[in-house]
């Protein structure tokens, strides 16, 4: 526990962390209180019209969101954090070819920025002695974009990311700590008439601004759902089988995105593999070439599941069908039930092309 008698210059505190943090790659540091606001009320009103689907921890967990000293005791600062992700390769999209959400293609995020905010804290406990702490990103219930709004590092998008006028291609991370730190203010939202987002979104599960219905979301459906992929959503998926960028790719603030850091860069050829190459890798194979991966994390019973799904949606060539039939007899019942829809739904499009 930090003594907080003691005479110390916070807000020149402040500034030291920001600046150990650029020395660390992080694209913005800022400060906000451990209180998420109105933001808890949204969130439970959420909740409570299932728009979490059946992500199960979000509503178990929704205390502990909404009150950081029960997840970390003593907790009265959040020190929020960005780290920019953008490839430095251009995306290139074909039919033919996986469509991976970009912050996946590279190495997990989360030991990345963990280790970093890791060293973030011994970086400032050297300045001020020991204090009480603990480091998040993406692995714990913490209402990521509503202290970095908070902090002042941007505002929440329509499509309730955090965007700023780097755009928002960042990851976030958090240090919960005892120190009293004076807050940073929040910026301007900068959205305004703009619903390029909400227009853009396949499956339309932006259903209002700021408010995304998981149920209907790609990201969720190809990530989160454990089941089958309900079939009103299979054609609009297209060839994205980990993840859906479309919301970011057209919001106009991501022209000023800078590229992101090395550690991220695509791995396996990630970012121009064909959809059969990927469909073809053994149990052993995606275990192997995706340690270190956040794909690894749906097993590959999902990952066949839904690049069936994306050849499916794709031209119906021999390769293609020849493909997917090899999976016909799969121990999986949920991978077998796709690569049926996808044979189906290649052989109706050879029908009407007649």
């Amino acid at each position: 526990m930090h003594d907080q008698n003691s005479t110390v210059d916070y807000a020149a505190l402040k500034e030291k962390i920001r600046e150990a943090g650029k020395e660390l790659g992080f694209s913005a540091v800022g400060v906000a209180r451990s209180d998420p606001g109105p933001a808890v009320e949204k969130m439970r009103e959420w909740l409570a019209a299932g728009c979490h689907g059946e992500m199960d921890y979000m509503a178990r967990h929704a205390e502990l969101r909404a009150d950081p000293s029960q997840l970390h005791p003593g907790t009265i600062t959040v020190i929020s954090a960005a780290l920019d992700y953008l490839p430095h390769t251009e995306v290139v999209d074909k039919p033919e070819q996986a469509a991976i959400s970009r912050y996946a293609q590279g190495r997990d995020y989360h030991k990345v920025i963990r280790n970093r905010l890791q060293k973030l804290a011994e970086a400032i406990a050297e300045i001020t002695g020991p204090f009480g702490y603990r480091v998040f990103s993406d692995s714990a219930p913490v209402m990521e974009v509503e202290f970095a709004t908070q902090a002042g590092l941007g505002w929440r998008g329509k499509h309730t990311l955090l965007l700023s006028r780097q755009g928002s291609w960042r990851f976030l991370g958090d240090i919960y700590t005892d120190l009293p730190l004076p807050a940073d203010e929040p910026i301007e939202e900068h959205c305004g008439n703009c619903t390029a987002c909400m227009d853009a979104c396949p499956t339309q599960a932006i259903v209002a601004p700021y408010k995304v219905d998981a149920r209907r979301c790609i990201s969720y459906l190809t990530i989160e759902l454990g089941g089958p992929i309900p079939e009103e959503f299979r054609p609009l998926i297209g060839n994205r089988i980990y993840g859906c960028d479309d919301c970011q790719l057209c919001c106009p603030w991501n022209r000023f995105a800078q590229l992101g850091d090395r550690e991220f860069a695509p791995r396996h050829g990630l970012d121009s593999a064909s959809l059969i190459e990927l469909f073809s890798w053994t149990e052993q194979q995606f275990n192997d070439r995706l340690a270190g991966n956040p794909i690894r994390r749906i097993g590959h019973e999902r990952w066949l599941r839904n690049i069936a799904v994306a050849l499916g949606n794709g031209a119906a060539t021999p390769d293609t069908k020849n493909a997917l039939e090899m999976k016909i007899d799969h121990a999986s019942p949920l991978v077998r039930e796709h690569v049926e829809w996808a044979l189906a739904r290649l052989e109706s499009k050879i029908t009407s092309s007649r």
